[in-house]
């Protein structure tokens, strides 16, 4: 790894964090950034960790320094049929087919002026929650197989930061559920501003904690990870625990 270019990195995150996204911050990113390295990403956001930024804070400053990198991150497509980060790619692309779902549905039950409990709405709104916590089996698979052997290689900070943003989206699935299932309505509308808080953040954290691993935390692990001894074992550990009702074949 470049040194160097991790220690400028990390001073380009820092301003992005201070400052946010400026114009002039983003000519210096993109002249910066052409040739990106995943890894050397992770690094850098690892060392602003370890000169004492706490992981939530540094979760402030994806939305702003992805913004700017987005054009530069590829996460390789030539991967086997049956490679876990290949599965977990696929398992993404259907998850995200979910938030879609879970946007218009909740757009359809925000015109809605009385509660309908059997409506096609609502029922579709519990389908489509039911899937999204039946995705759990995919952030076990990360969290206990794919990061620990990220940590193993010294590769800390954007493990953390995605266990953090995990144990917060089920926070609010869970809440989505209760409210799905909610059958003693006496404030419709107040169930609805409800509703529509807790859509509207997963919509938007999921889709970004799903951008971030595919181009950011995946890529970092295909190039640290070189051994097809330690994928095919990691396939392995990820058969035990299983997989999403959704996931592909």
């Amino acid at each position: 790894m470049n040194q160097e270019k991790i220690k400028q990195l990390s001073n380009l995150l820092k301003k992005l964090n201070l400052g946010g996204v400026t114009s002039e911050l983003q000519q210096e990113a993109k002249g910066f950034l052409t040739d990106l390295d995943p890894a050397e990403l992770s690094l850098a956001e690892q060392a602003l960790i370890q000169a004492g930024l706490k992981p939530e804070d540094l979760r402030h400053l994806c939305a702003a320094h992805i913004e700017v990198l987005k054009d530069n991150l590829k996460l390789d497509s030539a991967l086997p049929g049956g490679h876990m980060i290949d599965t977990l790619q696929k398992e993404h692309e259907i998850i995200l087919s979910f938030l879609d779902k879970l946007e218009i549905v909740n757009q359809k039950i925000q015109r809605q002026e009385e509660y309908q409990a059997n409506s096609e709405e609502w029922q579709e709104l519990k389908h489509i929650v039911e899937h999204l916590l039946g995705a759990e089996p995919h952030h076990q698979r990360e969290e206990q197989i794919l990061f620990p052997e990220l940590e193993k290689r010294g590769v800390f900070g954007p493990p953390q930061i995605m266990v953090q943003e995990h144990e917060e989206l089920r926070k609010h699935k869970h809440e989505l559920e209760r409210l799905a299932r909610e059958t003693s309505i006496i404030d419709f509308n107040g169930l609805k501003r409800q509703l529509d808080a807790n859509a509207k953040f997963l919509v938007f954290n999921l889709r970004d904690h799903i951008f971030k691993e595919n181009n950011i935390l995946y890529p970092t692990a295909l190039e640290v990870i070189k051994e097809a001894t330690i994928w095919e074992e990691m396939k392995q550990e990820a058969d035990k625990i299983g997989y999403c009702c959704f996931t592909p074949q």
